[in-house]
This record gives structure tokens, C-alpha cells and sequence, in this order.
């Protein structure tokens, strides 16, 4: 199957585009050949979302969220159609990939109901006779670059936002991963999305990628992906003078607490750490815990890795899939050597899984790291695969600093029964997510999902915060008073 560009409500061949394979990272097996389009397609699709959002900037917002009603309607019908090509084309096993369609469901219907709100706000005038209020208004065609581990979870948080704010979009999905995106173009093309307000385009981002960027009717660029690509995307819409919401990098901590429920922390650090294979920007790759019951902890995590079941995630029985490419694998590998190079211990795993029924696909071995120091680069670098380190702390407050002691500050996670510790930990933790007695993923749709310092620019994906990305504010003064006013001149008390 070679997939098409979906531009201006139609599908579209990149004529100058080469293709790439996308592969099945469980068994090795070809599902689609995906364009690799170039500027010129970039432009195309751009023009064609300026000359749409005029119009659709004047549709009535509650009338642009029945659209997204009807899309919510739709992926829930398809849920499990969607969810197979997600593992498919991706690897993450079959019931967390449902749970990722659920996400996009959720976030359609979250954000339809924002077409009756989409709040502004009124405020006293200082002078007489004087109305203020401030409403939001769309910017115009927007860019979303999503990465390749939640490749229509992480869209939606972007592009539905967008939609009810009256932009339209232009959508480079990972080259990965592009066979969401293709179903969800189809899901916009079911419901009648007018013509133009949703646009796909396929490519690397090196060449689609930046196109985007430096163009000139692209006004927003949302980026999900590396802190190291993130910079890049940061520098070049500066230049242009783009508004830019980067979501990046993380080098998440479970703190486990003296007085923790070490059963309930187990539980939380394998799905944290070893779900999606490791491969989540919110995973758990640190593990800091108290001293007097670091032994205890480590015993019990020890003994429930080792009875992971690994696999091809359509497999009901899996736990945890391959990652995505040999690429990922090579450096996942990497940090094993160094590891063991810096004088951590290696309890579990550290291995490219080979034979039968492993050897077509990118599997590695759930690995624990053990005399982990704060400072190690296995501490400190994001590895993104599973891959946990074990780091020993004697006091609550070691354990604050040894987890925001790394450049990233997108989710942590403590387990206390200590209200006192609860109350500090969520002041004190310097990331955008804080979880109490639960691992360092599940983000909810409808709060703010981004992070501090690496992780990102200030920008937050995912609950009204989202709808900041994609508006201006505008203030509106109505002076009814017949007369010339001069705020600040004309209001002396």
C-alpha cells in the first residue's frame, strides 16, 4: 500500500517524493510505502489551509465542535480497528494502544464541549460609559509535528484543540508511524470536515519538518519530540517569529519512601517503567529510594521483571513489545556499557532478545540497573527504552534533590503514606506533573500535560491550557459615552 498526502479534502501523490519502507517492529514484515514529500508539497498544503481558514475562522465555534463530536463518534466506532494499526505500525501492546484511541475519543469530546466556551473574560472599564472584555481569537494555519510512540494520542492533543479555535492545520506525522494519521484523515473525510482545514503531509523532518517551520503562512508550530530536535525547531521559529510549543524530553523518578505500600510501588514502577517498552517521554527511569528499604524493593522488582511476558503486542498475553527500530535498540544497548563502565550494578536484562520468537523483530530485555549514583549518565540521559536505574537516598529531602538534579522536568512520582512528605513533595518536585502513590504516567486529557526546564518552553499539550497554543488574546473596548475618553487621563479620582 502506498500511502497519499491528504491536502485540501482530497488525496494527493507527492510527485517528487521518494518512499520509505514502514515496518512492523514486531516481526520485521512491510505494511506501507510512505512518501517522503518535499517543500513543495509543504507549500501546497499550507496554501491551501490559509485560503480555508478564512472561512472556517467565521464558522459559529459551536458549530465547529460538532465536527469533532462526530470524529470522537467515529474513532469509538473504529476503536478496535485503530488500535490493531496502532500496534501494528508501532509495537505498543494491544491494550494500551486501545487506550491510546480512547485518549484521541476523550480529547474529541473534551474539546468540542469547548465550542460553547472558549472564555474570555469582562471587566470594569475605568471610565464611565466604557465596556472591556477580552475574547480569543484563531491565528490562522498552524504546524503540528508529532513524534512516533503515541502517534495519534499525542495529534489530537494538538490538532482538535486547534480546530475548535478556528485554525486549520498541516500535520507532519512520524515517518514511523504514518498509518494513524491515514486513518484519521479518513475519519475527517467521513464527517465532512470542510475542505482544506485538515491537511497531512507526510516526510522527514529534515526536509517536511523544516519546510514547515520556515514557512511563512504557518503561524504555530506544536512539536512533540527530542530536546535535541526541540532546540532546532525553537532557533528557526524564533527567527521567524513563530509562536513555538515544544514538548520534549524526560528522565522520569518513582521516589519510594521508607513507610511506601511497596506492593502498590512495584505496580506503579513496572507499568511506568516497562510499558510502551519504554518508550514514553513520561516513563520511569529512575527509581530513588529510601535506604531502609531499597534491598526489600529491589528484591520484589527483580522478581516481577523477570516474569514479564515479551512479545508481539497483538498477543493478549504480552506485557511488553518490541521498540521501534534497529536504530532504537543500538542505543538502548549503548547505555548499557556505560553503565556498567561507571560501576553500576546489572541485575536483569541488558540484552538484544535473538531466537525464536524474537529474531525478525526489535525486542530488548526488560533491564534493572542496581548502585546507580545521582550523577551517572544512566541517571542522567534519556535512554527511552526499558532500561531502569536503581539510586539509593537516606532522607525525604536527598530524595527531592536527586530527582530534580537532571536537566528534564516533565513527571515524578512518590510513594509516602506521610501526608507532611505529600504536601512538600508537591510543592518541591520541579516537574509539570506530579503524581502521589501511582507511577509516572497516565496523564488525564482535561489538566495540562508538559514539563519544566529540558522537557519543554512553557507551552502545555492536552486541557484548556492547550487552547493557548492555538489563540491570540484580543481586548475589546466599547466606549458608549458619545465623547473622547483617555484612559489613564480622563480617570482621575
Amino acid at each position: 500500500m502506498y500511502l497519499q498526502n491528504y491536502v485540501n479534502g482530497s488525496w494527493q501523490d507527492a510527485p517528487a517524493a521518494n518512499y520509505a519502507a514502514v515496518i512492523n517492529p514486531a516481526n520485521g514484515k512491510e505494511l506501507a510505502q510512505v512518501p517522503l514529500s518535499t517543500q513543495a508539497d509543504v507549500d501546497a498544503a499550507a496554501q491551501a489551509a490559509k485560503a480555508a481558514q478564512k472561512k472556517w475562522a467565521k464558522v459559529p465555534a459551536p458549530k465547529r465542535a460538532d465536527y469533532l463530536y462526530e470524529i470522537g463518534r467515529l474513532m469509538k466506532q473504529k476503536k478496535e480497528q485503530l488500535a490493531q494499526v496502532l500496534t501494528k505500525e508501532m509495537g505498543k501492546v494491544i491494550e494500551e494502544a486501545r487506550g491510546e484511541v480512547q485518549e484521541g475519543i476523550d480529547m474529541a469530546y473534551y474539546m468540542a464541549g469547548e465550542g460553547r466556551r472558549l472564555f474570555g473574560e469582562t471587566t470594569p472599564s475605568e471610565l464611565a460609559d466604557k465596556f472591556a472584555m477580552s475574547v480569543r481569537s484563531p491565528i490562522g494555519v498552524v504546524g503540528l509535528i508529532t513524534p512516533w510512540n503515541f502517534p495519534v494520542a499525542i495529534a489530537t492533543w494538538k490538532s482538535f484543540p486547534a480546530i475548535v479555535a478556528g485554525n486549520t492545520f498541516l500535520w507532519k506525522p512520524a515517518t514511523e508511524t504514518p498509518m494513524m494519521a491515514y486513518e484519521m484523515a479518513h475519519i475527517f473525510e467521513e464527517v465532512g470536515l470542510p475542505a482544506g482545514v485538515a491537511n497531512i503531509v507526510f516526510g522527514s523532518g529534515s526536509e517536511v519538518g523544516t519546510a514547515m517551520i520556515e514557512h511563512p503562512d504557518i503561524r504555530v508550530i506544536s512539536f512533540t519530540g527530542s530536546t535535541e530536535t526541540g532546540r532546532k525547531v525553537a532557533e528557526t521559529g524564533g527567527h521567524h517569529l513563530k509562536k513555538v510549543s515544544l514538548e520534549m524530553g524526560g528522565k522520569n523518578a518513582v521516589i519510594v519512601m521508607d513507610d511506601a505500600d511497596l506492593d502498590l510501588a512495584v505496580e506503579g514502577i513496572l507499568w511506568s517503567a516497562f510499558g510502551t517498552a519504554g518508550q514514553r517521554c513520561t516513563a520511569c527511569s529512575r527509581v530513588i529510594v529510601h535506604q531502609a528499604v531499597k534491598e526489600e524493593l529491589q528484591n520484589r522488582l527483580l522478581e516481577k521483571i523477570k516474569t514479564l511476558t515479551i512479545g508481539d503486542g497483538l498477543d493478549e498475553s504480552v506485557k511488553v513489545g518490541p521498540v521501534i527500530n534497529r536504530k532504537a535498540i543500538e542505543k538502548i544497548h549503548s547505555y548499557i556499557g556505560i553503565g556498567q563502565k561507571e560501576g553500576a550494578t546489572l541485575l536483569v536484562g541488558g540484552e538484544i532478545l535473538t531466537g525464536e520468537p524474537y529474531d525478525k523483530g526489535n525486542y530488548y530485555a526488560p533491564t534493572l540497573f542496581t548502585d546507580v549514583a545521582p550523577d551517572m549518565r544512566i541517571a542522567q540521559e534519556e535512554i527511552f527504552g526499558p532500561v531502569v536505574s536503581i539510586i539509593e537516598v537516606g532522607s525525604f529531602e536527598e530524595a527531592i534533590e536527586v530527582n530534580n538534579g537532571v536537566i528534564y522536568g516533565l513527571s515524578s512520582s512518590i510513594y509516602t503514606r506521610d501526608v507532611n512528605q505529600v504536601f512538600k513533595a508537591q510543592r518541591d518536585l520541579d516537574t509539570g506533573i506530579v503524581y502521589i502513590n501511582a507511577g509516572t504516567t497516565g496523564a488525564e486529557i482535561h489538566l495540562p500535560f508538559g514539563g519544566t526546564k529540558g522537557t519543554g518552553n512553557g507551552h502545555r499539550d492536552s486541557g484548556i491550557a492547550a487552547l493557548d497554543v492555538f489563540t491570540e488574546w484580543k481586548s475589546v473596548y466599547v466606549d458608549f459615552s458619545g465623547k473622547l475618553q483617555r484612559a489613564q487621563i480622563d480617570n482621575e479620582l
